[in-house]
């Protein structure tokens, strides 16, 4: 019930996890259904998907540095792409973090680590008292949201 918590009726969620997708499905919106707690599964549109990785994530338990599941996806990259990324102290150097998520996924069986990734910011979020998707500090927010989003990217590409 965490997790699902979490993102209770977000006004953000739909914006920024959603909305990068809308070439996939253009319904990008959500609504909350207060009867079934869960938001609303409409044509064309992410609202099934989303309740499912909501509850995978609630019923996961999170890693205990999620930054270690990111970094397995940044070597993947580094390694099958070649890109000459170097991690300086806790930072990936040399590509946009996003699209080194991004990238990593396609190497990501079942989106693994993207989900244990995904898990262990937003216990780490709550950890620090921000118990809503929407109450997240911004720079975390963006990250989460573009993990969640390559989430649903990958899984919908592996149709």
């Amino acid at each position: 019930m965490l997790i699902e918590n979490f993102f209770y009726k977000s006004h953000f969620l739909d914006m920024f996890v959603l909305k990068p997708l809308w070439m996939i499905r253009g319904t990008w919106d959500l609504f909350w259904d207060t009867d079934s707690k869960r938001y609303l599964v409409e044509e064309d549109s992410f609202g099934n998907e989303i309740n499912d990785l909501i509850s995978e994530l609630e019923s996961i338990s999170p890693p205990e540095n999620y930054h270690d599941n990111e970094d397995i996806l940044a070597e993947y990259v580094d390694k099958k792409l070649n890109w000459g990324m170097k991690k300086i102290k806790k930072k990936w150097i040399g590509a946009d973090y996003k699209v080194i998520l991004e990238q990593g996924g396609f190497g990501d069986i079942d989106e693994k680590n993207l989900v244990l990734a995904a898990s262990g910011r937003i216990h780490a979020a709550i950890k620090f008292g921000q118990k809503h998707f929407d109450e997240m500090e911004n720079g975390h927010m963006i990250i989460l949201s573009n993990v969640l989003s390559i989430i649903l990217f990958h899984r919908y590409c592996n149709q």
